[in-house]
């Protein structure tokens, strides 16, 4: 009741007063770059004398806490929460009856906050009250924009265009294959006999040709809306750094993402068909006689709802595999799947004739289900080889991997031969030249695959596959010999080099190509300042695949390893591992307050908190007091131009 009433008091005093005191308070908003990519927001105050604001931290039942709001975007991240430079004055309060902390003459907050972009806005508001002995000023709200201006990235600058290229050929790669399976999803059993049926509705009543085309595009547009939205959805409610960090390495989404291509794949080899409820396609369907647009965008709905059983799996998977990357993609990748989707529907609609071309319907289309029966199940290894390596369950290894696809690819080249059938399929009494093709194609992969079995890297798939270890299974050399001419060191073997001590967490991981290094940062530091070399330090993820492809083609190569070998003290810091460490090992975070408690949550901390990303992978060139010597380095997969980076690191090292 005391509280009501002092407020009450305050409030009517403020109103009271207001045409007659103007805002005692004014505000400047900058920001200062703080590392890279790492930045302070400022939030300056100027007060008049005789006035003052009140700080941040308000106990309960006080006056108008100073507060603060910020627009976030996918342009940058917050770090931690907004604090005060300038120390508040505390005091007690007869009004109140406590002790409250007040900020007078001037006053400074700031909000710290991370982002890879070059430029970009920070928007907001604050929300303040000032008061002098007598009077208080209604809460006042003041809006701001913060423009960030940065002509440094995080990425060096003789490698900044590459890398960016890099990222734009990463999308570009994404967006084709994902176009390519809205195609395929065309020649499914669902949804090729429709296309005839489709046609059919835009063609009846020709005499208004013009009408009949912008009802076609009208119908394709729909289809490519249709099946953009998930992918948006997706993007405006998934962005957040921590979720797809999460989404790739907790045991509970990888298993449910693992079971549920299972169940994909079983749907698709004819153990039973996933369907959206009937009334769903009816209740679309009958709109569709009402004509107009409006009926091209029920037909739409209605063709995307009735192939569902077939395109279901193909975009379930899409949206796995894109929910885990860039924000972006999501929506990129059903873009491009619908695009796709669409087309086919689209051009004979606006070209009749060529309808006539089409190969008719039958038993092929059920393989092409099929087909995608096994690849579905072959990728779906991708989810538990992530929790097999996360949480070192050793359950999976890379010979265990191989053997199971190399099962699967035997069986669908089996399949395609017409040695094995299964529900619904014709039988096969002889292939024609494009299933030669495909049956050539399968079976020497499978070649490729029992090859690395045996010990061939097999680079191309190394984002799939787990990682090579010392025990790992070879017959092309003996333990301890070279891999080949190329003069790469075969795993299990050591550097010339020696490491000054037994490397922390050595029993967790191991180094690619019998590299010698430390997998914690003290540790890593206190041998090179030991050995006077530079470090390296490696941000990397059990699930991260640009990680193992760096490795994989990169760092595999002879200039690189040599250079890495004799050259640096190797630091390799998993960012998503949950190992828990002990007690005393804990950190608290500068940037979130957060204590962090495994092995992946302090490296990631030290990655965000020191270059301002939580970008996987991240190379950056240290001296041994943990200063860069250059612009760190995201994944690049040109060998001559990494080459260059390591170099200019050790001249930089040198020069010092």
């Amino acid at each position: 009741m005391k509280r009501i009433i002092i407020t009450l008091f305050f409030f009517l005093a403020a109103v009271a007063s207001r045409a007659q005191v103007n805002d005692p308070v004014s505000w400047k908003f900058s920001y200062e770059k703080k590392s890279a990519g790492g930045y302070d927001l400022v939030l300056k105050a100027a007060i008049s004398e005789g006035w003052h604001i009140y700080s941040i931290d308000v106990p309960k039942g006080g006056p108008i806490a100073t507060s603060f709001r910020f627009d976030t975007t996918a342009a940058f991240n917050l770090s931690g929460r907004p604090f005060e430079v300038t120390k508040p004055e505390e005091k007690f309060d007869e009004a109140f009856g406590f002790k409250i902390k007040t900020l007078a003459a001037g006053a400074e907050f700031r909000q710290r906050i991370t982002s890879l972009k070059a430029s970009f806005e920070v928007k907001g508001s604050l929300t303040y009250a000032a008061c002098n002995n007598t009077t208080c000023t209604p809460p006042q709200e003041v809006e701001f924009t913060i423009t960030v201006r940065d002509p440094d990235t995080v990425v060096a600058p003789s490698t900044a265009a590459k890398v960016s290229g890099a990222g734009n050929a990463g999308i570009l790669s994404f967006f084709i294959s994902a176009f390519l399976l809205g195609l395929l999803g065309v020649l499914t059993p669902c949804v090729y006999p429709m296309i005839p049926m489709t046609v059919a509705f835009f063609t009846r009543g020709t005499a208004n040709r013009s009408k009949a085309i912008i009802n076609a595009l009208i119908f394709g547009l729909s289809i490519v809306v249709i099946y953009t939205s998930p992918g948006i959805i997706i993007t405006l409610t998934g962005a957040g750094a921590g979720f797809a960090n999460t989404l790739s390495t907790h045991w509970i989404p990888n298993l449910l993402f693992f079971l549920l291509f299972v169940v994909f794949s079983a749907s698709f080899l004819g153990a039973f068909e996933i369907v959206l409820p009937g009334s769903w396609a009816s209740s679309s369907d009958s709109r569709v006689d009402k004509g107009g647009a409006l009926a091209s965008f029920f037909l739409a709905l209605t063709t995307v709802i009735v192939s569902f059983s077939c395109t279901g799996p193909i975009v379930g998977s899409l949206l796995v595999e894109a929910a885990g990357g860039d924000v972006l993609r999501p929506t990129i990748g059903m873009f491009a799947f619908g695009l796709a989707f669409a087309l086919p529907f689209t051009v004979f609609a606006l070209f009749p004739a060529i309808l006539a071309r089409l190969p008719k319907s039958g038993g092929w289309l059920n393989s092409v289900k099929v087909v995608l029966g096994f690849l579905m199940l072959a990728f779906s290894m991708k989810f538990l080889v992530a929790i097999d390596s996360v949480y070192h369950l050793k359950l999976l290894s890379r010979e265990v991997y191989l053997a199971i696809w190399i099962v699967l690819f035997f069986l669908l080249g089996m399949y395609l031969l017409g040695k094995i059938r299964f529900s619904h399929d014709s039988e096969v009494n002889h292939i024609g030249v494009f299933r030669l093709f495909l049956v050539i194609v399968v079976f020497s992969f499978t070649v490729y695959l029992i090859y690395g079995l045996f010990g061939a890297p097999l680079n191309g798939l190394s984002s799939f596959l787990p990682e090579r270890t010392s025990n790992s299974f070879s017959l092309t050399r003996p333990a301890g010999a070279e891999v080949n001419s190329r003069n790469i060191p075969s795993p299990g073997t050591f550097s010339t080099g020696e490491t000054c001590s037994v490397p922390k967490y050595g029993d967790l991981f191991e180094m690619p190509f019998g590299l010698q290094g430390y997998f914690e940062y003290n540790q890593g530091l206190a041998c090179a300042k030991e050995q006077g070399k530079p470090v390296l330090l490696d941000f990397k993820g059990h699930a991260c695949a640009n990680c193992k492809l760096m490795e994989a083609k990169v760092w595999s190569d002879p200039g690189v390893l040599g250079r890495l070998r004799n050259n640096f003290v190797i630091v390799s810091l998993y960012a998503d591992d949950r190992e828990q460490v002990a007690e005393e090992e804990w950190v608290r975070s500068k940037v979130d307050g957060r204590v962090k408690k495994t092995i992946g949550k302090i490296n990631e901390d030290l990655e965000i908190s020191k270059f301002g990303t939580n970008a996987l992978p991240l190379y950056v060139i240290c001296d041994p007091e943990g200063k860069p010597l250059s612009k760190p380095m995201a994944a690049n997969f040109n060998v001559g131009e990494y080459e260059k980076w390591l170099d200019e690191g050790i001249s930089a090292f040198k020069s010092k």
